[in-house]
This record gives C-alpha cells, sequence and structure tokens, in this order.
C-alpha cells in the first residue's frame, strides 16, 4: 500500500471544559523562563504565534493516519512543501525508511528543532495509519504491552488557580507523583533560591513522604545557580530536578554533572532526534532522558531513545506523554520507559480529567495509571470533518 497524500493544517484544540473550577483563577507572572533577564517582556510579548499542527496521512485505499505537533507557521511549509512530495508514492508500512528519508533531506537546513517537529508530525500519522491498515493497536507493534497500566504523574504547569489548590486536586485524582516549576532563577540571586526552597518545603510538607516530588527548571539556570539550588533542596528529598540548562549547552550539562555526582538529572524534551540523547547516555550526563513524541521525531525516533537509555542503564519519561495516544502507546511497549507524564496543566481544581482530553478516543489516567486504548492505529477517534472544523 503506498502513500496517496501527506497535507498539514493549523488546527485550534483546545478542549472545552464544562465543569466550572472549584476555586477562581489567580493573576501570575508564570513559572521561570529563560527570558527572565527582560522582565518588560510577558510570556505573550516573546512567544510565537503558532498553533498545533495536524497532519493527515492518506494511503491509496483511503485509510488514513493522524500526527500532531506545534509551531504551525514553519512547520506547515516544511511538511507540505518539502515532505509531502518526498514521500508521496513511498510504502505506507516502510516507516524506518521513511523517518530516513525526512531525516537526511533535512540535513541541509539542520534536522534538529522546528524540522523535527514536522518529522514527528508525519511519522506519526504514518505508525497510526501502519495500525489502522494491520487492525492492531500501535503498541502491538512496538512489541507488546511491556506492564500492565503505566504510573503516572501530574506536573503543575497552570499556576494560576495556586500551587496548593493544584497539588491538592492531583492528590484527590490519585497521583503518587507531582512536579513543581520554579519561579526563580539565576537573576534573582539567593532570594530567589530561598523562595524555590519556600515553594519546595511547602509542597513536600503538603504532600507528605509517600508522594515523589520533582522540580522544573525549564532550561532556564546555569551551571553556579543549579549547584547551588540543588544544594538547597536536599532535605526534601526531589526524584529529580529537570530541565535545568539550554538545550544545546551541552558543555554546561557536563560541568553540572561533574558538580552534582550523586544528584538525579533529568532532561530532554528540548532535545531532538537522537544525537543529544546517544552523547548524553555516553557520559552520563542525566539519568532519565524526557523526550517529547511529537518534537523529537516521532515513534520512530525515540524508540531509538529508549535502546539507547537502556544500553546506557537511563531511563525514559515522555514529556507530556500521557496527554496524547502517541505517548501512552510507547510508553506501554518500552521497557525503558516506567513513568508517564500528564502535562498541559492536568486540569483546574475540580474540572475532570475526561474534560482536558484533546483528542477524542485518548483515555485519561484512573487513580493515578493509565491504560492505552487497545484499538487499531493510536486509537483516535476523529473524522476529517473534525479536524476540518478545527482548521486554523
Amino acid at each position: 500500500m503506498k502513500i496517496k497524500d501527506i497535507r498539514a493544517v493549523a488546527v485550534d484544540l483546545t478542549p472545552k471544559e464544562t465543569t466550572k473550577p472549584r476555586v477562581p483563577q489567580q493573576k501570575t507572572d508564570g513559572f521561570i523562563s529563560p527570558m527572565a533577564r527582560y522582565p518588560e517582556l510577558g510570556r505573550r510579548d516573546w512567544s510565537p504565534p503558532w498553533t498545533r499542527v495536524a497532519c493527515v496521512v492518506t494511503a491509496e485505499d483511503g485509510s488514513w493516519g493522524l500526527g500532531l505537533t506545534n509551531n504551525s507557521g514553519p512547520v506547515l511549509s516544511l511538511i507540505n512543501d518539502h515532505f509531502a512530495p518526498l514521500l508521496t508514492g513511498q510504502n505506507c508500512m516502510a516507516t524506518e525508511k521513511a523517518w530516513d528519508l525526512m531525516r537526511l533531506s533535512s540535513a541541509p537546513y539542520h534536522t534538529a528543532g522546528l524540522a523535527s517537529y514536522a518529522i514527528s508530525a508525519v511519522d506519526n500519522a504514518l505508525w497510526d495509519l501502519k495500525g489502522k491498515l494491520l487492525g492492531r493497536p500501535v503498541y502491538e507493534l512496538l512489541g507488546g504491552p511491556q506492564k500492565d497500566k503505566i504510573f503516572c504523574y501530574a506536573s503543575n504547569t497552570d499556576i494560576s488557580y495556586g500551587t496548593e489548590n493544584s497539588i491538592d486536586w492531583f492528590l484527590e485524582l490519585g497521583f503518587k507523583a507531582v512536579k513543581l516549576f520554579a519561579r526563580h532563577g539565576p537573576e534573582s540571586g539567593i532570594e530567589g533560591i530561598r523562595k524555590t526552597e519556600e515553594l519546595v518545603a511547602r509542597t513536600r510538607e503538603q504532600i507528605g513522604d509517600n508522594v515523589e516530588l520533582m522540580l522544573d527548571g525549564w532550561i532556564s539556570l546555569n551551571v553556579e545557580y543549579v549547584v547551588r539550588l540543588a544544594e538547597a533542596l536536599k532535605p526534601y528529598r526531589l526524584k529529580w530536578l529537570e530541565d535545568y540548562l539550554l538545550p544545546e549547552d551541552m558543555d554546561s550539562y557536563f560541568k553540572v554533572r561533574q558538580r552534582l555526582p550523586g544528584h538525579t538529572l533529568a532532561t530532554g524534551e528540548h532535545w531532538y532526534t537522537i544525537h543529544p540523547f546517544a552523547l548524553a547516555a555516553s557520559h552520563g550526563l542525566v539519568d532519565v532522558f524526557q523526550p517529547d513524541v511529537n518534537w523529537a521525531g516521532g515513534i520512530t525516533a525515540l524508540v531509538r531513545i529508549c535502546h539507547i537509555a537502556e544500553a546506557h542503564g537511563q531511563t525514559v519519561i515522555c514529556h507530556a506523554g500521557m496527554n496524547y495516544p502517541y505517548g501512552q502507546h510507547l510508553s506501554y511497549a518500552m521497557p525503558a520507559i516506567q513513568w508517564g507524564e500528564r502535562s498541559e496543566g492536568v486540569s483546574p481544581p475540580g474540572v475532570p480529567l475526561e474534560e482536558r482530553v484533546v483528542l477524542p478516543g485518548t483515555p485519561v489516567i484512573k487513580n493515578g495509571y493509565l491504560i492505552p486504548s487497545d484499538a487499531p492505529g493510536f486509537g483516535i477517534e476523529v473524522t476529517k470533518e473534525w479536524l476540518e472544523e478545527r482548521a486554523i
């Protein structure tokens, strides 16, 4: 079966909540960002206006698969103008060849970064299509279930309802692990370290000793600040410190590991394709890889990353992996993946997780665990008409 058509469109897939949050939103400056040194620019001022991308790959018999990614502005052109003509007429089942064609053909303008987002959408759509053509869920094509269910943690990416309120809601939903986001970076000096310690200390007291706690620095710290912060937070038993440096600053990852040899470090949501993970694995720079299946090159790339991690005694947790079926199926099948992250705010306090589903057919977390859909492909329950209604 050959590929007949590949088309990507910008879409708005914002979930429509019907339940009113039980607490009001609060005014907040948000969590830390690499732009914190320019306080005159809020996140809306410096973030690009691009939306999500939906990519549909259609086979000769009319069957089709769906992939998602971000950064619609440039990614639409990469898919529609470059990858679509390149892959049309290729074998639908040849996912390895298709991935390699996209990777090599984008090398002149750098496969990592925006090109990786485009590759992810096409690759995931091909895996969805392959599963539908074979009548099997993608996790079976990846080797079958490796675990009975996926242990999930909740990331407090939306702090507008108050961290304490959100953490209470996460615990009520049954999560046994939660992640905070730092609010302060190097620009805040010792006061920022003190405030971050207070945030972590309050949350540790709130959740008790039997719930895991992590902290995310969202690519906004530097070597000195990471070391000082890690030392200050030792009493609170963080499972890991995450995403603490600019993603391309590999030299600083070496320095942090040298300074913090006994601290568990995690990163990778802003690393793209396989090479940063291979370098980090071979030198033991981090303990937990966190690639995003919708950003880092799709299922095909993440299977490679899982194997790299496993060969070096490291683990993988897909960034936002429980938000969409793609990460759910991969996590269900890969031995290197032990946990799953529910991100994008999880849900406002009091709002059921079912109302936060972006793609119909996506299973939701129950009491801190998730089991993927066993429907063909990724089990996504949408029509082309549904997508067209949400096209921008």
